[in-house]
């Protein structure tokens, strides 16, 4: 038994339920409506402030918790389908859609950005990191945000988001077409095969890498679509990730620069092909970049980390952490989770007390049930993007982030898991099915405290035989059941903090799980799975038919 399997905490809990709310709550993202407030469109001007940022850091922390309690995935997987949806929108591609031709307002950058964002040299007559300059030469205008030369940072997020929530949901929506936004309210019709086919040639045809704004190549973004790419291969059983190894391999001694030492001195915000121009920055920004690179390169990944976290001083207890040159909360943000990823315990212990101090951590909402970080800004909710970076460290352990990649958790489409938990007045905080020992584990808690006490209901389904189960709750035999077929059961209690083991009869050894994982990364075809829930004609679960039963169960 995993008895070590660990649970969502109160805040991981807290945070789910509001994004709960966020994703399910209906809001107008076309030309003729606004987001809801509380998707951040402000955070990390001018470059991050649009509010598909949000979405996709959004989408992070629910595939972590997603892989802390596989047996339960129905609300994860809502939530990034929302996210997704909202992702192939106007207001996910807002700069892109309205920002035509140079910025008029160049002249009147405010003087914090010479040098820093934008090169001395070239002061007053170009255009601001965040501008999109759709249109300029020799690009010529695009109204297809995915096929356009530039926009690499929507195209590179939107494959990350459908590929987390195929490997979630397991449930291949995004492979059928879908209408896309574009520019004077054109749409334009798409499959994700086609978005990560399109993405891996313009890579292959581009060297230093495809840019985002015009004229401007990121690493950071680059890493990030690397990171979507690295999924989508996962996923599908496609080999499109070789683009990132072979773009990091070409570029890495010129994005970055190192001493003799090993010591970062510099790291390429931007890279700017028609001017030749690598904008160079201080190590900070490595933290950005280590974030995506963590799963694909680590050892590269540790190197800009702790390139960074050296400049900064927070691995030295006797420099205080200061945000006096770094007023953003941002690299805060990566810094706590990123230190947690790579089990650097000074820093990380560091940066949690100062994210305690500083970062506003509250819970909120219905009977307090809900969690986020304020950041001081006297807002009406929690600032999105910057919590969703902070919050993946509250579900965070050693290497979690790299093993979400790269070592996906298929076989739990396979195994007994649950649904229809009335989410969020019943909260689940542990569920995953020990397949060595044949016992689902699950742990239920009164969510919001609307209905303490009362009935609520879930089912158990992926049963090899239900009329031959056994449950204990609490430790005692437990028979409010019902069976509604061969492989699915009905449980009946109450509304409160319950500990469920079920002993469904499905085990697999060590071995076998581990050829079976194989397998499943080794797939041809799609099939329909055993579900409750009413999946539309063209979303069909990405399990192969020969795994659809084992010997072994």
């Amino acid at each position: 038994m995993k008895s070590s399997q660990p649970k969502l905490n109160e805040r991981a809990q807290g945070w789910l339920n509001f994004l709960y709310q966020k994703a399910t709550t209906p809001d107008d993202w076309s030309e003729n409506g606004t987001p809801h407030e509380w998707w951040d469109k402000t955070s990390t001007a001018p470059m991050c402030s649009f509010p598909r940022f949000d979405l996709q850091e959004s989408t992070y922390a629910i595939g972590l918790m997603a892989d802390r309690t596989p047996a339960w995935r129905e609300v994860y997987s809502e939530i990034l389908d929302e996210i997704a949806e909202r992702s192939i929108t106007y207001w996910a591609a807002v700069d892109w859609l309205t920002q035509f031709g140079h910025d008029p307002d160049r002249e009147n950058y405010p003087e914090a950005w010479k040098g820093t964002l934008i090169p001395e040299e070239f002061w007053g007559d170009y255009d601001a990191p965040g501008w999109t300059a759709n249109g300029i030469a020799p690009w010529g205008f695009h109204m297809d945000p995915i096929g356009a030369d530039g926009n690499l940072f929507f195209k590179g997020w939107l494959n990350l988001t459908q590929s987390l929530h195929t490997y979630v949901s397991g449930y291949d929506k995004w492979a059928s077409p879908f209408d896309l936004a574009g520019a004077y309210s054109s749409r334009f019709e798409w499959t994700q095969h086609q978005l990560a086919d399109h993405l891996y040639q313009q890579w292959r045809n581009t060297p230093m890498g495809p840019h985002c704004e015009n004229t401007k190549a990121w690493p950071f973004c680059l890493s990030a679509a690397g990171l979507g790419l690295m999924m989508y291969d996962k996923v599908f059983d496609k080999n499109l990730h070789s683009a990132y190894f072979e773009w990091l391999s070409f570029t890495k001694e010129k994005f970055y620069g190192f001493e003799k030492d090993g010591s970062l001195q510099w790291v390429t915000m931007y890279f700017d092909g028609q001017k030749n121009h690598h904008h160079r920055t201080i190590p900070t920004h490595g933290l950005a970049i280590a974030f995506y690179a963590k799963p694909q390169d680590p050892e590269f990944a540790e190197l800009l980390y702790r390139g960074a976290i050296r400049f900064l001083g927070w691995d030295n207890p006797s420099i205080p952490i200061s945000n006096e040159f770094m007023p953003d909360p941002r690299m805060f943000a990566l810094g706590l989770t990123i230190s947690r990823e790579f089990d650097d315990q000074l820093t990380y212990e560091r940066l949690k007390d100062y994210a305690e101090a500083n970062f506003e951590p509250r819970q909120f909402g219905l009977n307090d049930s809900q969690f986020g970080f304020w950041f001081n800004l006297g807002e009406n909710w929690p600032r999105g993007q910057l919590s969703a970076l902070a919050m993946c460290a509250e579900v965070c352990e050693p290497d979690a982030w790299e093993n979400l990649f790269n070592k996906p958790n298929f076989s739990k489409h396979l195994s007994p898991s649950i649904e229809g938990v009335d989410f969020p007045a019943v909260s689940i905080d542990m569920a995953y099915h020990d397949d060595e020992e044949g016992i689902l584990h699950l742990s239920m808690l009164d969510g919001d405290r609307s209905k303490s006490n009362q009935e609520t209901s879930f089912e158990v389904y992926n049963l090899p035989d239900s009329s031959l189960i056994k449950i204990l709750c609490n430790g005692k035999d437990f028979s409010n059941f019902e069976i509604i077929n061969s492989s699915r059961i009905s449980l009946r209690t109450d509304v409160a903090r319950k500990e469920f083991k079920i002993i469904t009869g499905y085990k697999i050894s060590s071995s076998e799980l581990n050829s079976l994982n194989k397998k499943l990364n080794q797939r041809d075809d799609s099939i329909s799975r055993n579900s409750s829930k009413v999946q539309s004609s063209s979303s069909r679960i990405i399990l192969p038919t020969n795994l659809t039963s084992c010997s072994c169960c």
